[in-house]
């Protein structure tokens, strides 16, 4: 991706490559890439202007069938050719226009983000946000499911699944991590070296800034790449464009990636720690003199997230699948409070570096289902209304949080249960995001209505398998 280009520079690139067409990709309310293409011919230097129409009626969350027409704009520092396709492809991202008013749709996640950075930058705190996520995910073999009215299951597969020892594959060679036992073995036990290599290789190819890869903690394939930090904007087009490679790797491989919090059952769960800091004039401003080196700003923008933490889950955790990781008792930090070093608490400020630039904090309890853009736009909302309103996180908790009495857990609030209490605490917890008019009342009551008639009701409905073994012989 490049910052500073044109439209003009982005044909003479597309040329230059020998493009034959262009692929143009916007992002979905929930948070997936939908995209549409054209012969090369066809995007001229006007299109960055006037965009290309599209039916927003058919994507979900979106328009009315009664105002579908809408228009998608690429942004020229998104080109890229597309390494998947087999025709030479340039492929862009771009923002959604109401083609009446020519105003930026409001449920467009890459507007929200855009207004979130004008915000920031209205208040005077800072004028860049830093975000870094580490997103988890399974690499599998098979996966099946199916739901109807009498029937539903799920199966999937892996050859390191640690339920595959006794499996006759000619020959059972017997490397396969044990359950919550796959953090950081060597080959052979750690199948996918090549293949993650080859995902983080294919992102720097693209202009991706990669940190590192290695297999995490469950078996079957749970794996975790890392990006160098960026803008939050940036960071939320790398993520889109993250997902798409990983996806499209595997698949070359003839595997398949998810990234659902909780695919496997009594085994950890894939989560996205995701890293956050605040600059001004280049200079960092969550490194000070107060606790573990951070600045009163730095504890104040904690001190946000812990208190709208519970509200922003339905952003940062939106699935029915995110609350069986966010279990009490298991990996998962549940528990809404900050610590240094500590991996149990839900924020924690990393002490890698005693550099003031790398000073930050690590936000533990979102998983890699979210929007990114809404999503970190909810956590820069809520870290601001932490900083203007002086909010105080409280003490650090430095203990083993899992290791605490009940008496001792008492004070200390959780994460949401489930998608449903999630969405409760948003329609009741939402000021702080309305803002600069950075989300609306719109976008708010419509993210927790889609939510519970697409997702939340659906599973309320729906008997559960294990239902049958607990309860069909009552």
């Amino acid at each position: 991706m490049h910052k500073d280009r044109t439209p003009k520079e982005v044909l003479d690139y597309a040329s230059a490559e020998g493009a034959k067409i262009v692929d143009l990709k916007f992002i979905d309310w929930p948070g997936q890439w939908q995209h549409t293409s054209y012969p090369l011919r066809e995007l001229t230097e006007d299109v960055f202007e006037e965009g290309m129409g599209f039916d927003g009626s058919s994507i979900r969350g979106w328009q009315g069938i009664e105002a579908s027409d809408m228009l998608i704009i690429p942004d020229p520092r998104t080109a890229m050719m597309d390494p998947f396709c087999d025709h030479p492809t340039l492929s862009l991202v771009c923002d959604v226009v109401d083609p009446i008013t020519r105003e930026p749709y409001h449920r467009d996640p890459r507007y929200i983000a855009r207004k979130a950075l004008n915000y920031l930058n209205l208040t005077g705190i800072a004028d860049t946000a830093y975000f870094g996520p580490e997103a988890e995910f399974f690499i599998l073999d098979d996966v099946q499911f199916e739901t109807n009215e009498q029937s539903g299951y799920y199966f999937i597969d892996s050859v390191e699944g640690r339920w595959n020892t006794g499996r006759h594959e000619e020959p059972n060679l017997g490397y396969k991590p044990a359950y919550k036992g796959g953090y950081f073995p060597v080959p052979p036990t750690d199948s996918l070296q090549n293949l993650r290599s080859e995902m983080v290789l294919q992102m720097e190819e693209l202009g991706m800034l990669m940190e590192c890869h290695h297999h995490e903690v469950a078996t079957a394939g749970q794996a975790e790449i890392d990006m160098r930090f960026a803008p939050l904007l940036e960071m939320a087009d790398q993520l889109m464009l993250y997902k798409y490679v990983v996806k499209n790797v595997a698949k070359s491989a003839g595997r398949t990636v998810t990234f659902m919090p909780k695919p496997v059952f009594n085994d950890n769960g894939s989560g996205m720690h995701v890293h956050q800091s605040l600059w001004k004039g280049g200079k960092p401003l969550f490194a000070g003199n107060e606790y573990a080196g951070v600045s009163q700003e730095c504890l104040w923008y904690i001190g946000g997230v812990l208190k709208h933490a519970r509200a922003i889950a339905a952003l940062t955790n939106p699935t029915t699948n995110s609350y069986k990781r966010l279990v009490p008792g298991f990996e998962a930090p549940v528990n809404l409070a900050y610590s240094s070093r500590n991996r149990s608490a839900s924020i924690r400020i990393p002490m890698y570096s005693p550099s003031p630039k790398a000073k930050r904090i690590e936000c533990r309890f979102p998983d890699p289902t979210g929007n990114p853009y809404l999503a970190f736009s909810a956590m820069l909302m809520a870290g601001i209304d932490g900083i203007e309103n002086k909010i105080d996180p409280g003490q650090p908790l430095d203990k083993d949080i899992y290791s605490l009495s009940p008496e001792e857990l008492a004070n200390v609030p959780t994460m949401p249960s489930s998608l449903e209490e999630a969405l409760q605490c948003l329609n009741e917890d939402h000021e702080f995001l309305l803002k600069g008019d950075v989300f609306t009342e719109d976008t708010v009551s419509n993210w927790i209505e889609y939510k519970y008639e697409k997702e939340v009701l659906p599973i309320k409905l729906r008997p559960h398998p294990h239902e049958f073994e607990l309860y069909y012989d009552l």
